[in-house]
């Protein structure tokens, strides 16, 4: 690939290497400073010496990687924000006892049926200053919310550590918000805080007051609240307030992506406000006034959406590419491609690792790259054709991008993407460019009823479309198992067919048929792996027992919860199938012993029978028996204590005491999550 002799390419590439490098395995910080300070010294030697003799511009070349690696991976370290002193992570006292804590509210998340959920800033603890983002949650009552961004918060109360997975291959949420270095959340009641009367009047202040404002406007032309969440999550990307039921037939069609703002939302902002400035002429300064009109609208964009990671990413990128126009430079656009990625991870390097970025780029990337080689397969002449044609080929190269990583992510394939991309193009247009013209106007003012209700109904019939489409369940392929493994061969497989297929040669059809072996490998060892696996899982499921017991890619299922023996699958389960290329064998309600790789398993429920003869390694305590457990444990000697999620948390405590007085292990999964036995 030729983007690959652009030299700022692989300085990127490095730069990226070095993030990963980074992230994964801990280095100390003076050996990188180290590096780092002997790097530009070792890169001048070299490069004199290349002046005089060319046999060392690849050391030259190599030590610029060199820095550019750890300059990656120093930049990751000086944004993690719990390697900084001042960090509230490092005040233990915190999350132990109650604490005068002062924050700032910084972000309105989505909420949920209890609470209003904000992300804050904190200023102090204890009357000491400290930093930190974390999540605040604000019990929700009949009166309006008062909160508004930029509110300085005082309070009384503990923080909390996030919640690490309590089941096994089920999303970690607590790693990714500490990717957002977000390390504790809070818990409050409106009674419980007391609001400054001064208001933190930042960008982000501004930000929230405009799409408040926004929305009130919007109101005031009596916008039906259903499409007018939609039309703030197309137009700005805002999705707090849009129902699950739309989220998921956006998700069964393969229309996610509309939902995300990104260069598709930028793109047509671009292009519209070059469609308003076309009767200016193309001279240097005419030239000169659009740019400064592109970049003024796109910043204006990013502060209305909120400044949010997908919005900033989308118009550092549409930005480098008008200023490129500007300065009259053809420049390749995999360059200015690069140059926003470089610039954005320079910033912030932990969005490499968020999905929404790397779905961006792998799929911009690919529409770039195959597009055009698809739309050489056919050249319509009637320009229906042609439209219905461009649409399905960037749909596709964008689809075929992105496969891997969706597969890897949320292991389900929308089967009738390709259909709902060509039915929904000429709608979203029309939404987006009144999206866009109603949103301005409602900045400074209600929008006219005609006008709203033109946006409203465009949207209700772009909802409805879209659920015609995800209503056909059939095509919908959901619970799709698939490994890093599949993941980094099945990149390379396409790779190759397509290098091969731009240009065809023999080392090209090698490098295919390689990368296809390495696929059969991949299947191969992930199959061999998984059928020498062999482990019993006690899951932490709330007001039930769940219990399995593996071999191979057969599972057997004990529960408690006799609507599972007809149909053996919840969310919990499913992860955990998913996750192992394992199916449920059978499902049998649990009995009070059970025997794995020669240990005893013996489990005593609500009616707290049990026999002193049992003498059981394992101990499983549900249901929030009734027993005395001190007396329990003298009498059949277990080795470790186990109690589920079926109990009270005031129960676990005190069996927690006891079993500490005697020196026997205790798990419990609500505080450890699951138990696994192998």
């Amino acid at each position: 690939m030729k983007v690959l002799d652009f030299p700022l390419a692989r300085i990127t590439i490095w730069f990226i290497l070095g993030i990963v490098f980074f992230y994964y395995i801990t280095i100390p910080l003076f050996v990188s400073e180290i590096a780092l300070g002997l790097g530009p010294s070792i890169l001048i030697v070299f490069y004199f010496l290349s002046k005089r003799n060319r046999r060392f511009i690849s050391f030259f070349g190599a030590s610029t990687y060199f820095i550019s690696f750890f300059i990656g991976g120093i930049t990751l370290i000086a944004h993690t924000n719990s390697l900084q002193k001042s960090n509230y992570i490092h005040y233990q006292k915190a999350f132990e006892t109650p604490s005068e804590i002062t924050f700032i509210l910084r972000e309105k998340l989505k909420s949920n049926s209890y609470s209003d959920r904000f992300t804050a800033l904190i200023q102090t603890i204890d009357g000491k200053t400290h930093s930190g983002k974390i999540i605040v949650n604000i019990a929700k009552d009949s009166l309006k919310s008062p909160f508004v961004i930029g509110n300085i918060i005082k309070t009384k109360t503990t923080l909390q550590k996030n919640n690490s997975t309590k089941n096994p291959n089920q999303f970690d949420y607590d790693k990714y918000l500490e990717d957002r270095q977000i390390y504790a959340q809070v818990y409050l009641n409106k009674a419980e805080i007391k609001i400054n009367t001064n208001i933190k009047k930042d960008i982000w202040y501004y930000a929230d007051y405009l799409h408040r404002r926004i929305i009130h406007n919007l109101e005031k032309a009596h916008f039906n609240p259903a499409e007018m969440n939609v039309a703030l999550a197309l137009i700005l990307g805002q999705q707090q307030e849009i129902s699950s039921d739309i989220i998921q037939d956006y998700q069964y069609s393969g229309a996610t992506h509309i939902l995300s703002v990104s260069g598709l939302h930028v793109g047509f902002i671009m292009l519209l406000i070059n469609f308003i400035l076309k009767p200016i002429p193309n001279t240097r300064k005419g030239s000169f006034i659009k740019l400064i009109s592109v970049l003024t609208a796109l910043s204006f964009f990013a502060i209305i959406s909120g400044l949010s990671p997908p919005v900033l990413r989308s118009v550092i990128m549409f930005s480098f590419l008008a200023i490129g126009n500007h300065l009259r430079r053809a420049g390749n656009i995999y360059h200015t491609l690069l140059v926003s990625m470089l610039l954005i991870l320079l910033f912030e390097p932990y969005f490499l690792f968020d999905v929404g970025f790397q779905l961006s780029y792998i799929a911009l990337f690919f529409i770039l790259w195959l597009q055009p080689l698809l739309k050489k397969l056919w050249n319509p002449k009637n320009k229906i054709a042609l439209y219905i044609w461009n649409a399905l080929t960037v749909s596709f190269a964008a689809q075929i991008g992105a496969f891997p990583l969706c597969l890897y992510y949320f292991h389900q394939f929308p089967g009738l993407f390709f259909v709902t991309n060509i039915a929904i193009i000429p709608v979203l247009a029309f939404v987006m460019i009144a999206g866009i013209l109603v949103t301005t106007y409602a900045v400074f003012d209600s929008p006219p009823l005609f006008l709203a209700q033109i946006l409203e109904k465009s949207i209700y019939l772009l909802n409805q479309i879209i659920h015609a489409v995800a209503s056909i369940k059939s095509f919908v392929i959901l619970d799709i198992s698939f490994n890093f493994y599949f993941l980094l061969t099945f990149y390379l497989l396409i790779i190759a067919a397509i290098v091969w297929f731009k240009k065809p040669d023999y080392p090209k059809l090698v490098l295919f048929l390689i990368s296809i072996i390495l696929v059969q490998l991949s299947f191969i060892y992930t199959k061999r792996e998984n059928e020498t696996q062999k482990e019993m899982i006690i899951y932490n499921a709330k007001k039930q027992t769940l219990i399995t017991v593996r071999s191979g890619k057969n599972i057997k299922l004990f529960t408690s919860n006799k609507s599972m023996l007809a149909n053996p699958k919840n969310n919990i389960l499913n992860s955990y199938l998913v996750g192992n290329f394992s199916k449920i064998k059978s499902a049998s309600e649990i009995k009070n012993v059970l025997f794995y790789n020669d240990k005893k398993i013996f489990i005593i429920d609500s009616s707290g029978v049990y026999t002193n003869k049992t003498q059981p390694d394992i101990l499983l305590l549900t249901q929030s028996s009734k027993i005395n457990l001190d007396r329990v444990l003298e009498e059949i000697h277990p080795k470790t204590v186990i109690a589920d999620a079926s109990n009270s948390n005031s129960i676990q405590k005190i069996w927690k005491k006891t079993c500490a007085k005697k020196n026997i292990p205790f798990h419990a999964t609500a505080e450890k999550g699951y138990y696994k036995l192998k």
